[in-house]
């Protein structure tokens, strides 16, 4: 998608611009690019658990080892990017909102609504062929074609006002958050008070036999009884209608309780980047201070909370407690993390160092949707085709990261030279607008970089 001017609220004498290039349709800006292709292979990072492990993304103890490097993988993830990839993904989201509707609506096109719902029903499309036919139950196209749904009615607010209320979605999804935790840890004392009133020989009245089976799901959650590994190792390795049906019903709750329950997570993170990106804070109109203090500040807060919910989490054995406590403060470390990576991602476009890897992974950043994709379709092949799932540790799931982004870095650029978007972007254009796009160069190819994809 094309981009419009910048606004002129966002002006502020920078010292060094976001760099800028022609691109399909309008300008791109490497430096959305850069953080959207960061973001992505971030996204792999923390992925790969769910593509090649059961019950293992948060509890290393379920699958694939939690000793020694495996032990260092699960805390190095969790420490530094639970949660923040996604988050970095929304601010784009939001900021790619605001790129698409400010070009159809300043074209003077009356069709520009009728665009942007068909472009996000689109994707809604894309996330349930990732789901269902990829059989990759994280998708996120689902939920964020859903969100943006609502997020065109707040296009046109001032940027204080989409941070206030970005800022305030957070809170309120930081109060649930904590809500269903607190009924987690009450679940937890009325299961201590019958296991104590059955240590002494009492008889388990209905209320306290109610509060034990309450506890065991919650604890069935986190720590998951073998035959349940074994059950789902059996599943994803016998054949691909196999691996469909025990995948379809954890799309349907993904795609319905779960997209629902934690819609105030995407939709308060894209209302966000919306601001950002109309202050100039995503297109490095800013001063170099602010980026520090967004990585400094964020670090500082993020890594603390992170460290000490990771440690208590240790001494406590992994125990279902321990997670359920540590739910408690994951946004205050989750959210200050999400600024600080995007503050040092900001900070090294800006500092215009390994100017050929910054444009490569811009590259990936620019065909984001098809290298997404691209993620679910190679791991089903590895993991489901060959039966590898359940059979790696988690540090050898990175070896598969490290490869992907590896050919990904390498592959993107060289497919842009030729083409003037990915074979998805196109495809995705090409039923937004209800008209083919040229997907080969007219002209000299441009270098690629920049704002949102497709």
């Amino acid at each position: 998608m094309a981009t419009a001017a910048v606004p002129a609220e966002a002006a502020v004498a920078p010292a060094a611009k976001a760099e800028v290039k022609a691109g399909p349709g309008g300008v791109r800006i490497e430096a959305l690019d850069f953080v959207r292709g960061a973001a992505l292979f971030g996204i792999l990072l923390m992925n790969i658990t769910g593509f090649g492990l059961p019950e293992a993304y948060e509890n290393p103890q379920n699958s694939g080892g939690a000793e020694g490097v495996n032990l260092w993988a699960w805390m190095i993830t969790q420490i530094g990017f639970e949660g923040t990839q996604r988050g970095l993904f929304s601010l784009l989201f939001g900021a790619s909102v605001i790129l698409l509707t400010a070009r159809l609506e300043a074209s003077g096109r009356p069709d520009a609504a009728d665009i942007y719902f068909r472009r996000n029903l689109w994707l809604i499309g894309f996330g349930l062929v990732n789901a269902y036919v990829f059989l990759w139950f994280g998708d996120i196209l689902y939920a964020y074609g859903v969100t943006a749904l609502f997020v065109f009615a707040f296009r046109n607010m001032a940027p204080r006002r989409l941070l206030a209320i970005g800022v305030g979605t957070l809170l309120l999804l930081s109060a649930w958050n904590a809500w269903d935790a607190s009924k987690g840890l009450a679940a937890h004392r009325a299961f201590a008070e019958a296991q104590a009133a059955q240590a002494r020989g009492a008889e388990l009245s209905p209320e306290q036999e109610k509060a034990v089976e309450s506890w065991k799901g919650i604890e069935a959650y986190f720590v998951a009884p073998p035959d349940r590994i074994a059950e789902e190792i059996e599943a994803r390795t016998n054949g691909y209608g196999r691996a469909f049906l025990a995948t379809a019903p954890i799309n349907v709750k993904m795609q319905t309780w779960f997209t629902y329950r934690y819609f105030f997570d995407v939709f308060g993170m894209m209302l966000i980047g919306m601001a950002l990106y109309r202050w100039g804070v995503l297109t490095l109109e800013r001063p170099t201070w602010l980026y520090v203090a967004m990585a400094l500040g964020g670090y500082a807060i993020g890594l603390a909370v992170n460290i000490l919910e990771t440690r208590w989490i240790l001494a406590n054995g992994f125990s279902a407690l321990a997670f359920a406590q540590t739910a408690v403060t994951y946004e205050l470390g989750r959210l200050p993390m999400t600024i600080g990576h995007l503050g040092a991602l900001l900070l090294f476009v800006r500092s215009g160092l390994l100017g050929r890897f910054r444009r490569a992974l811009a590259a990936v950043g620019q065909m984001a949707v098809t290298n997404y994709l691209t993620h679910s379709v190679v791991c089903a092949i590895i993991f489901v085709g060959f039966g590898l799932y359940g059979q790696l540790e988690r540090h050898q799931l990175y070896y598969v990261v490290f490869a992907i982004w590896a050919v990904q870095l390498v592959a993107s650029p060289i497919w842009l030279r030729h083409f003037r978007f990915g074979p998805v972007e196109w495809l995705w254009r090409y039923l937004t607008y209800l008209k083919r796009p040229p997907i080969r160069h007219t002209a000299v190819p441009t270098s690629a970089g920049a704002a949102a994809a497709a």
